[in-house]
């Protein structure tokens, strides 16, 4: 029996090998589709992502670097003490030293934009699949393939339906960055004491009310913790964005691949992670600090 179940399986798997599943074929079915039918809302997007990377990347620019720095130098102060303050002001005048501050500042234009969108997104989501099982049931494997699949592959569709520049890098970097938003964010409201949402029910709270006035606030440091996953992941697709003219940081470390110079990438790179230092750790104390900036 042994010998003949074995070679039982043997026989599946060959013809199992057989079977060719044209998935590639079919992708590119759908997406022709889209592109066909879907036109107005891409363009749509196009127009809505482009005008506002364009407005927050030319108000960033407009401000002269001293002010820049002086408010991230006050956030990092008031969030997170003197260290992270000197900190960042030894590393943003250690990137302007490299000639790179503008390049610097169009990376923090794309990483608003699309913690911004996410965020709005993300948390959106979340309330919808901390509310309703069903929902949450239907976003989680939505979720992990999101945040699993290979960051490149979503460069393509998003060159297909936007083209070369900020936009598809913009709406690559939100795919793939916005998950951790949408979960934490269920996880957060799902949390909250059930004793703490029975009172407030039994005072009369409506569910607008209870959502806004009890349950997000009990529930803002674990967002918190997501925006603070977000900006990070937002970060990581810098360089990866920059193959399809996102510019900034991206493209510095890009050319230096391309060229094969080690001293440019190496200054591109420093100069993402001061800035990734920086985000990070102002993210995190707006999650874990209760201080007002009266």
């Amino acid at each position: 029996m042994p010998a003949n179940f074995g070679q039982w399986l043997i026989n599946v798997f060959t013809s199992l090998q057989l079977v060719e599943l044209p998935l590639a074929k079919w992708i590119e079915s759908l997406v022709d589709w889209m592109g066909l039918n879907l036109i107005a809302l891409f363009d749509f997007i196009n127009l809505l992502v482009g005008t506002t990377f364009t407005y927050i990347e030319s108000f960033i620019l407009w401000l002269p670097a001293i002010l820049i720095m002086a408010v991230f130098t006050y956030l990092a102060w008031r969030l997170n003490g003197r260290g992270l303050a000197l900190f960042t002001v030894a590393g943003f005048f250690f990137v302007g030293s490299l000639g790179l501050w503008e390049e610097t500042m169009i990376t923090l234009a794309l990483i608003l934009t699309a913690t911004l969108i996410s965020v709005f997104v993300g948390v959106t989501l979340g309330i919808l699949a901390a509310k309703n099982d069903s929902v949450a049931g239907v976003f989680r494997p939505v979720l992990d393939l999101m945040q699993t699949m290979p960051s490149f592959v979503y460069l393509i569709p998003a060159l297909i339906f936007f083209g070369m520049g900020s936009v598809p890098a913009v709406i690559s970097t939100v795919v793939f960055s916005m998950p951790p938003a949408v979960r934490m964010t269920s996880l957060g409201i799902r949390q909250v004491p059930a004793d703490i949402i029975e009172a407030a029910k039994a005072f009369g709270s409506s569910p607008r009310q209870l959502l806004v006035d009890v349950e997000f606030p009990l529930a803002l440091p674990t967002i918190m913790a997501g925006i603070n996953q977000t900006i990070m992941m937002a970060l990581a697709m810098v360089v990866i964005a920059a193959m399809i003219g996102a510019g900034g940081l991206g493209s510095v470390v890009l050319r230096g691949i391309m060229r094969v110079r080690v001293g440019t990438g190496f200054e591109g790179g420093i100069s993402i992670v001061i800035l990734a230092i920086v985000l990070d750790r102002i993210s995190q104390s707006l999650g874990k600090s209760k201080k007002d900036f009266n």
